[in-house]
């Protein structure tokens, strides 16, 4: 029997800093005297964003430094290999928020081997299977390991689907599609009964290969082809070097045609304190050069910087949905944030960069059929109520923020979205990522159809399959009155600690409000910040001196929307400095983000882990709660910022 080498110590992930220290001053815990375990280590943390312009040995130096215990960062560069230890141990929903491939390569590197946790995201899981790194989520494998007992590598892959124990078995994901998929056969399958749209597409996407029949069962492993596949600057040059390891001179990618490429991370790192203080610029222009190297040798589409000096075209995920994603395709992206475009009704969802290096060659991408989750959105939004407060109330529920909607697609239904233009369907697909999910979708309709005659003059006719059957399963249906909803905002430290602003203990100063990202950088949240900073303009009203608004366009075509609507003049008037596109602050890449610890940030961004935002707290909230906090220096709605000034307002009126 093959058994997992694991000859080195055991890395418990403990809430109590001391004792994460002490193991690296040498002192073996056991399981009862690491105390409680760390929850919700994020993939920010395994390799804090800093970190991620390294892409080769380099990254196991980074491994862990931005794992948060207690207040305290105590894992230091080089500690996790210097250590000693080859395998660690955390709670639960381990490796939760990007999809950055980095954490589990970097672990790996480091020489861990093993990560045993209570549950895991999926994302995280399914790189770790691709690189090889072995996941557990028995925690009894602990005692049995500190009595240097061998793990056979049957019982570690016996919990997986046949796809990720074969991959594991094979050491990753290039080595098994090289000698496994040489020969794919795409086919139709016909499933039995009522069917949800996610799994209608992916019947219609499945294929075959050597030794992996097509299926579209929950819970089978299996390969699917993918209409489009994306990639962005902080992977391409780890799949690049990826693939001239495996592949060598012999690469060739599949329908280069349909692969599309964005630099759009990177592009405010030089006004980045993460970046610049740490002399990271040399490596991001290392990146930049690796990214357009690949773009030029395969002839990929690219959507590159602006040639005034300061960001891109757009962030690529919201690109997609403005300019290529189409009702009923399956498109694949590097980003946790690809489910963005399900909002038009396709099957859209993030992987990692080994996943989408065999992709570039094979045209398939692995997966674990999904469930689906029906999401019913009952009533109307009230006013001053947006998607992201719907999103920010459903991940403040018990049964999500314990883990429900892992690996699951959302399918957003009811005629609360019917009431809600794409630009915010959007919001609720791309922040399926923060509720650990496989991806959103919304059942295309006639406002699908506006929306891509009006953004892409195309006049899109929908196929009658293009639905979901009645009678369709789904595995859990969580119905939302959005009538009892209310401004939301989520405290620092993860999206899921979700808050209605009314019932905030006390006033919450700001110091930074930011309006921007993929989530929150589109028309309907460039409308609704120019809403309330209108309204202030009118009254005289501006941002103090002691806030920092930074609004951030998501793409060209929504700043060239705002110039058109002379929405700039008033952004201009109450203060707000304007950040041409580019994922900034929300990757902890440029203006927006907190340069010290005492400071406190707003924003509209969809995550808020530990290190994500800068060192200070970071608070998220709507667009509408950002630009009004910006105005009031203190976290409020819109609708309680004008109650603040009515007074105010009426004298100014009257005079």
């Amino acid at each position: 029997m093959s058994v997992l080498a694991l000859p080195g110590r055991i890395l418990f992930i403990s809430d109590d800093p001391a004792l994460v220290s002490a193991q690296f001053g040498g002192t073996d815990l056991s399981r009862e005297a690491a105390g409680t375990l760390r929850d919700d280590v994020s993939t920010d943390e395994i390799t804090p964003l800093p970190s991620l312009v390294y892409f080769d040995e380099r990254l196991a130096a980074h491994a862990y430094t931005g794992v948060k215990a207690g207040d305290m960062l105590p894992v230091g560069v080089g500690a996790v290999q210097a250590g000693g230890f080859s395998v660690a141990v955390a709670g639960a929903r381990y490796g939760k928020g990007s999809s950055r491939e980095h954490s589990p390569v970097a672990e790996k590197l480091a020489g861990i081997r093993l990560v045993v946790a209570a549950s895991f995201e999926r994302i995280y899981r399914q790189n770790a299977d691709n690189v090889g790194l072995f996941t557990s989520t028995d925690l009894g494998l602990i005692d049995r390991i500190r009595a240097g007992e061998a793990i056979g590598i049957d019982e570690l892959v016996a919990g997986h689907d046949a796809i990720a124990a074969a991959v594991l078995r094979a050491g990753g994901l290039l080595n098994y599609g090289r000698a496994r998929m040489a020969r794919i056969v795409p086919v139709m399958l016909e499933p039995a009964g009522p069917q949800t749209l996610a799994a209608k597409i992916l019947a219609r996407h499945a294929v075959v290969t050597a030794d992996i029949p097509a299926t579209v069962t929950p819970g089978q492993g299996g390969f699917v082809r993918a209409d489009l596949r994306f990639i962005h600057d902080i992977y391409t040059a780890m799949c690049r070097f990826m693939l001239r390891s495996t592949f060598g001179d012999a690469l060739a990618l599949h329908e280069p045609e349909t692969i599309i490429s964005f630099e759009d991370h990177y592009s405010y790192a030089h006004r980045s304190q993460a970046h610049v203080s740490k002399g990271l610029l040399p490596h991001v222009r290392a990146l930049s050069e690796a990214h357009r190297a690949f773009v030029a040798e395969h002839g990929l589409r690219d959507h590159g910087y602006l040639a005034e000096g300061e960001g891109s075209e757009g962030i690529s995920h919201a690109l997609m949905a403005e300019r290529y994603a189409l009702p009923g395709q399956l498109v694949v992206g590097t980003d946790s944030h690809t489910p963005h475009s399900g909002a038009l009704g396709c099957l859209a969802f993030g992987v990692g960069t080994t996943e989408i290096a065999n992709a570039m060659v094979t045209g398939a991408v692995r997966l674990a059929v999904p469930e689906t989750l029906l999401i019913e959105l009952r009533g109307a939004v009230p006013a001053g109520v947006t998607a992201k407060d719907v999103v920010l109330h459903l991940l403040a529920l018990p049964n999500l923020r314990a883990g429900g909607g892992i690996g699951k697609v959302f399918e957003f239904a009811g005629p609360g979205v019917l009431s809600l233009n794409t630009d915010e369907r959007t919001t609720l697909c791309n922040m399926t990522a923060e509720l650990g999910g496989f991806t959103g979708i919304v059942i295309p309709d006639a406002e699908t159809v506006r929306f891509l005659e009006e953004r892409r003059g195309i006049r899109f006719a929908l196929e009658p399959w293009m639905c979901s059957d009645p009678g369709a399963a789904y595995a859990e249906t969580i119905v939302v009155n959005l009538a009892g909803l209310s401004p939301m905002v989520a405290a620092p430290g993860d999206p899921g600690r979700g808050i209605s602003l009314a019932d905030l203990p006390g006033p919450v100063r700001i110091d930074i409000a930011y309006g921007g990202s993929c989530t929150a950088g589109k028309r309907e949240d460039f409308d609704r910040y120019h809403e309330v900073l209108a309204w202030a303009a009118q009254r005289d009203l501006a941002v103090p001196e002691t806030v920092a608004l930074f609004l951030q366009f998501g793409t060209i075509a929504v700043r060239d929307y705002c110039v058109e609507r002379g929405y700039m003049d008033t952004f201009r008037k109450v203060g707000a400095q304007i950040l041409q596109p580019s994922c900034g602050a929300c990757a902890n890449c440029g203006p927006g983000t907190s340069t010290r610890k005492d400071q406190v940030t707003v924003s509209a961004i969809n995550r808020n882990f530990p290190g994500r935002g800068g060192p200070g707290q970071l608070w998220l909230a709507s667009p509408p709660t950002v630009a009004a906090s910006a105005v009031a220096g203190e976290l409020v709605s819109f609708e309680d910022l004008k109650k603040r000034f009515a007074g105010f307002s009426e004298r100014l009126i009257s005079e």
